[in-house]
């Protein structure tokens, strides 16, 4: 696996978190950031996934 994903994984979950509290707080800008981290992850982890697929394909 390569670190982007692992990266990727950590900062949707982060942002998931975050994006709740805001909705349970009611602070629109916490829940905001949350939702934008959260797709920064989603992007990092299919960059990382790119990655993996490229290396294995080298290896065949």
């Amino acid at each position: 696996m390569d670190k982007d994903r692992a990266e990727g994984i950590g900062h949707q979950v982060k942002g998931a978190v975050k994006e709740g509290v805001g909705k349970v707080t009611g602070d629109t800008r916490t829940q905001a950031e949350g939702a934008g981290e959260k797709a920064a992850g989603k992007v990092q982890n299919t960059v990382g996934g790119a990655k993996d697929a490229a290396r294995d394909a080298l290896k065949e």
